[in-house]
């Protein structure tokens, strides 16, 4: 269902429920197991999320959404579900590291808000991309409506969300949706040795560097002041101040004539 590998400080965790990787509550479950057996090990820094199937994710089980909406109860069962989706997709999004979803393929709903709580986007340029919700008289719920307001805008947020419109990879790179658009028979090399530039950079620099772009979001937080803290604190760790030594010296050399 999610099949978590660790390679070189990068953890690939391949969605892997056909047909389409339903969101289920126990692809929910099985999802914060992952994240656990992470939490429990220092030996990663970003978090490429794939998938091995032809579609990114679909969404809500459609087998799962039926049996709770015929439930006497039904209408508590399918909030509890959104709520479900938003504690993930909440999880996910504050994790000190680096985050990549890797959209091979559709995107929608609950599976694109998905990607809308990782920190960066590569899409197929023929990926299907939408929150099509309001289409069944609903919200995208998962997070949606606030994720893709403040990633895009409100004008590009309102023309995805209230038309229920769905674009292609290039477009959703053309409207800031998606950091990258690329061709998708190249997309598995191409996310993945981006996984691995990251993994390559200081830890404990791209965990302060999240920390202070959340910042500029919240009104309640001194992104100024966090961008301070944060350069005093990695200053004084040893490896921060060799790369900036190592820096310094090779800046200082003349410069050869030919």
């Amino acid at each position: 269902m999610l099949e978590l590998v660790l390679h070189e400080r990068v953890a690939c965790l391949t969605l892997e429920r056909p047909p389409v990787n339903a969101i289920s509550s126990e692809w929910l479950a099985t999802f914060h197991r992952r994240l656990d057996e992470l939490s429990r090990r220092d030996d990663w820094q970003v978090l490429h999320l794939r998938s091995s199937q032809k579609v990114f994710c679909a969404g809500a089980d459609l087998g799962e959404m039926r049996q709770r909406f015929a439930a006497l109860d039904g209408v508590e069962a399918m909030v509890e579900t959104a709520g479900a989706m938003q504690r993930l997709f909440a999880r996910i999004e504050a994790l000190p590291q680096v985050t990549l979803a890797e959209i091979g393929g559709a995107a929608l709903g609950g599976g694109f808000e998905l990607a809308l709580a990782c920190d960066l986007r590569m899409a197929a340029a023929e990926a299907k991309l939408g929150l099509p919700e309001v289409r069944l008289g609903l919200v995208p719920g998962a997070g949606g409506t606030q994720r893709l307001t403040r990633l895009a805008g409100r004008a590009t947020a309102s023309r995805m969300i209230l038309g229920g419109e769905t674009v292609d990879g290039t477009t959703a790179a053309a409207l800031g949706l998606v950091q990258w658009a690329v061709p998708g028979s190249e997309i598995a090399v191409r996310a993945a040795r981006k996984a691995q530039e990251l993994a390559e950079l200081p830890a404990s620099a791209l965990a302060a560097c999240k920390a202070c772009i959340a910042a500029a979001g919240d009104p309640s937080r001194d992104g100024f002041a966090e961008e301070i803290a944060a350069s005093r604190q990695l200053y004084g760790e040893a490896p921060t101040r060799e790369r900036v030594r190592a820096f310094l010296s090779r800046s200082a050399q003349p410069a050869r004539v030919s």
